[in-house]
């Protein structure tokens, strides 16, 4: 019934996807297997891709070639680029989505794209020789052979929902768990362990009173996640969300059901996320708080459903419900399911080689939450990264893997593998030790090359690039040689009074100041405007950044040189770390505990970021 196929992925979440679609546009045929074929990348949780590091991430896969990106923008109700009073190393993409348009769309793709054929069942074990994956076992009783199996298995492996003492077998609502696979691969000496995660409760638009809330409109400028021409959502036409908060009364209630809690009862062993707790989880960690904010965000163009973020929990459904009507704009919410936890199984990442293959198995690779990760981007960008290593590997070529200052999908994959984690991991900027290198406006510039010389990125995504390089360096000549007449400079004489005449001549030195920006000084400068007017905005902005921050820039690069020879950096043993007061608490007791020996060693250590050892450096430097 089946042919041999070159690459099975198990599990059409954000990262069974991008894994189907890498592997099958880099020329392998695929087959996709999931338990159910309407709920293709389902967003299991809040309606929304991007966020802080997160829209990096999105913008890096679509960079190499995937399809987060172009999704996210046909689907987009509302659209902001987050930390825009920052410098551009913090600015992160967000969008606001429809939830059923999203998993529309990217069903649509993957159907657009001939080597991916389909299969609805469920993978129960997989068929191993001499300790290499040749293909999967499903409950239908079909063996499917393949060179090469990618296990995307989400929240499913032995997954359990948790509803006050109401515990379901499940991996996601009203969806039956994973089960065998687990099992199996322990018995190859593969470790597993317990995450858990939680979702809020949905509620009816139409029941709650918007007016006794704050409103937070999507931005005037769509710029998308997508470097290709993706019709995106007009700036008039955004749904708008919400902010409500939390208070003392409402905490008061919620404390009612925690003898009934799973979390405090001890039923669920799984650690829950760190950066994204539960509302019973927040109320007992920060008890000195009297509020706390929640979001209110729309489901979709055409459904009143609501998604309250802010308010996971897995208290019981009458205590979450009497809690909620107590909210601000809440009194006659009517709440369409409860928020829940889930329980599942994920395998230590350590396990695993930078491709994300298994040690243990070859030709198994894993990606997504099975590697202890939380969130859609960081799931996806696993995803396309398994799907074309495992593409290269059965076709004999060299792994594509990207280094930390590549791409922030080198920093996660790195942590990853170098770390592991023993909590859900989610990426954060602070994460990254190059992040003025690796801004979400010049991921094409970073990756798409390297991923076309591989075969996969296209060659229109190749020209755009080519295009914007050549672009944004005749920008910067123009910047380099354009005088600035004397009345031109009169709006900013208070910003640069202290500036010399040459200063005052060029543009490229007028850009150079923080609180002067490109646009401002074409629509004082005539001359300037008749020359750049016509340009595409993106690559404006690009030829400023590079001209405004090249000093940050080249000095992360020499960073970049410098950090390959951290093995060879001492920690002398009666270093007092106590004195290096910026450092995070976390890595204050690890280093305190492990005493590196070395800058290498210290990088290592789970829980110690990036910037821990840039600020210890810096500190041992002085």
């Amino acid at each position: 019934m089946f042919p041999k196929y070159n690459v099975i992925v198990v599990g059409a979440g954000h990262a069974g996807c991008e894994a189907a679609a890498a592997a099958a546009n880099m020329g392998s045929k695929v087959l996709l297997v999931t338990m159910n074929m309407q709920t293709i990348a389902q967003m299991s949780c809040n309606p929304a891709m991007g966020g802080i590091a997160k829209g990096q991430i999105v913008r890096e896969i679509d960079a190499l070639g995937g399809y987060s990106g172009i999704v996210s923008d046909l689907s987009t109700i509302q659209f902001r680029m987050l930390n825009k009073s920052k410098g551009p190393a913090m600015w992160s993409p967000r969008a606001q989505n429809d939830r059923h348009l999203f998993a529309a769309k990217w069903r649509e793709l993957l159907e657009q794209t001939p080597n991916v054929d389909f299969y609805q069942d469920s993978v129960h074990e997989l068929i191993i020789r001499n300790s290499k994956v040749c293909g999967v076992k499903t409950s239908l009783g079909h063996n499917i052979e393949a060179d090469a199996v990618v296990i995307t298995s989400g929240t499913f492996l032995n997954g359990i929902i948790h509803i006050g003492e109401k515990q379901i077998g499940g991996g996601r609502v009203a969806e039956k768990a994973a089960t065998g696979i687990t099992e199996q691969l322990v018995s190859f000496g593969l470790e597993s362990d317990r995450l858990k995660t939680g979702t809020p409760p949905r509620v009816d638009g139409r029941s709650l009173d918007y007016t006794k809330m704050e409103e937070q409109k999507g931005d005037e400028e769509v710029v998308g996640f997508s470097y290709l021409d993706i019709p995106r959502v007009k700036p008039e036409n955004q749904r708008s969300c919400h902010i409500t908060y939390t208070d003392t009364i409402v905490h008061d209630i919620l404390k009612t059901g925690f003898d009934r809690s799973p979390m405090y009862q001890g039923r669920i062993e799984g650690v829950g996320p760190r950066y994204c707790p539960s509302i019973e989880d927040k109320i007992n960690r920060f008890a000195d708080r009297d509020r706390h904010q929640l979001f209110v965000e729309p489901e979709g163009w055409n459904t009143c459903e609501v998604y309250v973020n802010g308010f996971s929990t897995s208290l019981p459904e009458e205590v979450q419900y009497e809690a909620l009507r107590r909210v601000p704009g809440f009194a006659n919410a009517r709440m369409f399911r409860p928020g829940y936890a889930i329980e599942y199984d994920y395998f230590q990442p350590t396990q695993l080689k930078y491709t994300l293959e298994t040690k243990a198995l070859e030709n198994l690779y894993f990606a997504g939450q099975i590697n202890g990760t939380t969130g859609y981007e960081e799931a996806a960008c696993q995803g396309i990264m398994a799907g074309m290593n495992a593409h290269l590997k059965i076709n004999e070529k060299a792994p594509f893997i990207l280094k930390r200052s590549d791409a922030y999908i080198g920093v996660l994959i790195d942590d990853l593998i170098s770390k592991g984690t023993n909590e859900p991991y989610r990426m954060f900027t602070s994460r990254a030790e190059f992040r003025t290198l690796l801004r979400q406006d010049n991921a094409d510039i970073r990756l798409t090359e390297m991923s076309h010389r591989i075969g996969f990125a296209s060659e229109a995504r190749m020209r755009k690039v080519d295009v914007k390089n050549k672009q944004v360096a005749e920008i910067i000549g123009v910047l380099n040689t354009h005088p600035i007449e004397p009345e031109e400079i009169n709006p900013f004489l208070e910003s640069i009074e202290s500036a010399t005449i040459n200063e005052k001549q060029k543009v490229a030195r007028m850009v150079l100041r923080p609180n002067i920006s490109l646009q401002q000084i074409m629509e004082q400068s005539v001359s300037l405007n008749e020359k750049l007017g016509a340009r595409d905005t993106d690559h404006l902005e690009q030829a400023e950044i590079q001209i405004k921050y090249e000093r940050y820039i080249e000095k992360e690069k020499e960073i970049v040189e410098r950090m390959a020879a951290l093995e060879d950096k001492v920690i002398p043993e009666t270093f007092d770390y106590d004195k290096v007061n910026a450092l995070s608490i976390e890595a204050m007791q690890k280093f305190k505990k492990i005493r590196p020996v070395t800058f290498g060693q210290a990088s290592r250590i789970s829980g110690v970021n990036p910037s821990d050892i840039q600020i210890l450096m810096v500190f041992m430097g002085r």
